[in-house]
């Protein structure tokens, strides 16, 4: 098995197609807490997933023998890096994609200056969050633009000076 870290565009298409797939697992899960929502409501939450690109500082994707795998990137937010839209396809998980991904992430993140790395994830994704604390993250407050999630599980890494 070769794995192979790729840095991509966010526009990338292997790397659009990871996130989709990532959208297409999750999105079920909390179907029904996007359930006849009110019109602020709706709007609240669709800002709180928009990703402007122009934020996006570096975008991975790990392919397994030439075929993409897991994606992972990192998101600069306000003055904070943040890590976004990990996800390893079901058939390459247990193998270490998101740990490499994570650990790369990080060291970009460390290498721009970030005294430490957040991330958002929900309460329906015991696997991430299991993986986040495995890996030392700290479950903090959450944070904006996140407050319209109220599900939303948030977490920091401290980073090496």
């Amino acid at each position: 098995m070769t794995v192979q870290l790729h840095t991509v565009d966010w526009t990338d298409p292997r790397a659009v197609a990871l996130r989709a797939a990532m959208d297409d697992e999750i999105m079920p899960r909390y179907a029904d807490r996007f359930e006849n929502p009110d019109a602020a409501d709706a709007a609240a939450r669709a800002a709180t997933f928009t990703i402007d690109p122009e934020t996006m500082v570096v975008t991975l994707i790990a392919t397994v023998d030439g075929v993409p795998a897991a994606h992972a990137a990192l998101r600069m937010l306000g003055s904070e890096y943040e890590l976004k839209r990990l996800v390893t396809l079901p058939d390459y998980r247990g193998r270490g994609l998101s740990k490499a991904l994570i650990r790369a992430v990080e060291d970009a993140a460390a290498d721009r200056g970030a005294p430490r790395l957040i991330l958002q994830t929900g309460d329906r994704q015991p696997e991430a969050v299991r993986l986040y604390e495995h890996l030392g993250h700290r479950a903090i407050p959450i944070y904006p633009p996140y407050e319209a999630i109220w599900f939303s599980k948030c977490y920091e890494r401290m980073l090496p000076a």
